[in-house]
């Protein structure tokens, strides 16, 4: 039996920030799904006070060791619990952990490095030594560098693989060199391993140490290779280009299901579409809008950051609102600059837009569900899970063609009777370009047969992790 260990900083249903959180929530059920009796997967991550009581109350105590990091010596203690065949590790240390937010500390160095120590300190302690350590992003990067570093030579640990899981390069975790021993407990002979442009760099120590690197996607494997997209790591990535992989991240079917969602007001499948329809009118109700089923609704659920394309939508949508019969809806937070400028489009267009400057993943689901078109028009975009998540609920995407949008939606067009692709897309990072998509959404709609067979196909689409799951077997197989 093949033993995998994932090693994460968050993951669904306990804590989560992100598309990380989802994947290691649904990824490593679908490998155990897939793989039965022949391997034994497994996930560890902080136990962070956020999670809450429900599952903490399930949990069990394993055991408790001291970690040493530096010149500390700090307790920990390991909890568990089996959530759909996966049994998840919870690292215990209030210390570090018992915070609110999940990121953003003045020491967050320091706590994944000592959860990444803790980790390989666990293994001997309950006696699970993986075939494969499969670490993901920059907070679990040490794991991997101390696997290489510091445990490969001892009983166990000699035979472990490593893979390092990139789902957004530009967060690398850099930091001075002063700390290099302090914090992260590493000497000298290691500064070649951590050194990247004159500081350390725990993304590039963990994609030199690692058997194997992956992306979220295969068009993002290609692009961080480049300039444009590899914020500064690019010569690393291609010293390192025969051992990474893009794999396409999936979505957890199940939990995205128009047909079963509790959160939503009316469930419904690719052949009961007028229960869509029903969702919008109840959404248009709920936030104030009028309730006018022939509007066609376009969404916005992201974070308001100009690399996620909100440059460009700010560009243009008040020519386009303001000259269309539309609703536009946009849910998230982020830069105040694009906060404030929805929410005076709102004042322009009251009876048109509404502006939810906030995080609620119910009412994020509920958006899906009752919108017409969902607008993704991305500077840069890893995999993306909205986009996936939009065409379950038969909310047709419209994407920029870059890392996974362009992996996961293909262009719609037509040749005689028969017609292609799930969604709109366009090439160039340019306003006008989305503007032309968004016209073109609004064009078909108006043709209700073409939209429709439009929106059963995207419903139809396979976003679920079976494929992946197999390459990333089939890639720990390799190993």
């Amino acid at each position: 039996m093949k033993k995998i260990l994932f090693v994460g900083a968050e993951a669904l249903p306990f804590a989560a920030t992100g598309g990380l959180g989802d994947v290691l929530g649904s990824l490593p059920k679908a490998l155990s799904d897939m793989a039965g009796d022949e391997a034994d997967i497994r996930v560890v991550m902080p136990l962070y006070d956020k999670i809450s009581d429900k599952y903490k109350n399930e949990m069990k105590f394993v055991c408790s060791f001291t970690v040493p990091l530096s010149w500390r010596n700090l307790y920990c203690g390991v909890k568990s619990l089996e959530v759909g065949g996966v049994t998840y590790y919870f690292i215990d240390n209030e210390f570090y952990f018992k915070r609110g937010p999940l990121y953003g500390h003045y020491d967050d160095g320091e706590r994944y490095a000592y959860f990444c120590k803790a980790v390989l300190i666990m293994m001997s302690q309950i006696d699970f030594y993986p075939d494969i350590l499969h670490a993901h992003d920059w907070q679990a990067a040490l794991s991997v560098i101390y696997a290489k570093r510091k445990f490969a030579s001892l009983p166990g640990y000699c035979g472990m693989k490593t893979v390092f899981t990139i789902h957004n390069i530009e967060y690398q975790g850099k930091y001075d060199f002063a700390i290099l021993g302090d914090v992260f407990d590493l000497d000298e002979t290691d500064r070649n391993t951590m050194e990247y442009g004159d500081c350390i760099n725990l993304m590039k120590g963990a994609i030199q140490c690692a058997d194997a690197v992956t992306t979220v996607s295969p068009r993002y494997a290609d692009e961080i290779k480049t300039q444009d997209y590899s914020h500064g790591l690019h010569y690393i990535l291609r010293e390192n280009e025969y051992k990474l992989f893009g794999i396409l991240n999936g979505i957890d079917t199940e939990l995205y299901n128009a047909k079963t969602d509790p959160t939503i007001a009316y469930n419904f499948t690719d052949r009961s579409l007028a229960k869509k329809t029903a969702n919008k009118n109840a959404l248009q109700k709920e936030i104030g809008l009028p309730e006018r089923a022939d509007a066609p609704m376009y969404a916005i659920i992201t974070r308001l950051a100009s690399h996620k394309g909100i440059d460009l939508v700010k560009c243009i949508i008040g020519e386009f609102v303001g000259g269309n019969d539309v609703q536009l809806v946009v849910l998230g937070t982020g830069d105040k600059e694009y906060e404030g400028f929805f929410l005076e489009l709102e004042d322009a267009f009251p009876d048109k837009v509404r502006a939810l400057i906030t995080y609620d993943r119910d009412l994020a689901k509920r958006i899906y569900a009752s919108a017409d078109m969902f607008i993704m028009p991305s500077k840069s975009e890893p995999c993306g899970l909205a986009q996936m998540i939009a065409s379950r609920y038969g909310t047709i995407p419209i994407v920029r063609e870059t890392g996974g949008l362009y992996d996961s939606i293909k262009p719609y067009w037509e040749d005689g009777k028969k017609a292609y692709g799930n969604g709109f897309t366009f090439a160039n990072y340019n306003a006008h370009e989305l503007l032309d998509r968004l016209y073109a959404a609004l064009e078909l709609y108006r043709d209700n047969t073409k939209w429709s067979k439009l929106v059963r196909v995207a419903m139809k689409t396979d976003f679920s992790w079976d494929i992946s799951a197999q390459k990333y077997l089939e890639m720990y197989g390799n190993l």
